[in-house]
């Protein structure tokens, strides 16, 4: 894996966990507009062209996986 290839995942990975912990925080209380903001700012990256760019991985199903999580 060339080193731009892992940029590129190290990007999506922590993306992930970062909408993981927005989504985790919401549960826990819905009013909490830091990780509103948070979780809406990281569906728009999800459905970026920049997060094509870094991968062929539909961001639509990314997206609904980690929201199907408990």
């Amino acid at each position: 894996m060339d080193p731009y290839e892992k940029l590129a995942n190290a990007i999506i990975i922590q993306a992930a966990k970062d909408y993981r912990t927005a989504l985790r925080k919401l549960r826990r209380n819905p009013r909490n507009h830091l990780a509103q903001a948070e979780a809406e700012s990281i569906d728009r990256f999800f459905r970026s062209g920049w997060y094509k760019c870094l991968t062929d991985v539909d961001g639509e199903m990314v997206i609904r996986k980690l929201r199907e999580e408990d």
